[in-house]
């Protein structure tokens, strides 16, 4: 699987709300079930945007492309602006089936797990130091095809 990645300006160029509504603008359309979920994140993703949790370890998105980070830029670097990358993407990840990981520190996992998980299952945190998941536990579940017994099929 290809991965891309995005750079957002977080502080002091603009408050951690601000930054957290960016990376919502470039992962989903405007009205849609996708954004929806994003926005009842949004005061626990700009906490944790607040704590400088996604400077080194990414928010990660898996869904329709290819892997997104997300990493956010901070003091002299978000100012800068010279690293930033908030360039639309080609495709919204959250158009199909997607799953969303935010960095969270190991002290704060347990309550932000609880939190989220009252909100949806597509937004969870991962612990920042073990780091972003990876393989199989970082696609998000697709519901199995229905099989059909041929074989009983041709009973009836």
């Amino acid at each position: 699987m290809s991965t891309i990645a995005r750079r957002i300006r977080a502080t002091p160029e603009r408050p951690a709300t601000e930054a957290w509504e960016i990376i919502v603008g470039l992962i989903s359309e405007p009205g849609s079930s996708a954004r929806q979920e994003l926005d009842t994140a949004r005061g626990i993703a700009s906490c944790l945007i607040a704590e400088e949790m996604p400077k080194d370890s990414p928010i990660v998105v898996v869904g329709v492309g290819p892997r997104l980070r997300i990493y956010c830029l901070y003091d002299e670097a978000a100012v800068s602006s010279e690293d930033a990358d908030e360039s639309p993407l080609l495709l919204a990840p959250t158009d199909g089936n997607w799953k969303m990981w935010l960095p969270v520190a190991n002290e704060d996992l347990e309550w932000v797990q609880r939190e989220l998980a009252k909100r949806g299952s597509r937004i969870v945190a991962y612990e920042l130091e073990k780091g972003e998941p990876e393989g199989d536990q970082a696609r998000p579940k697709v519901p199995q095809a229905m099989v059909v017994n041929v074989e009983a099929f041709k009973k009836l």
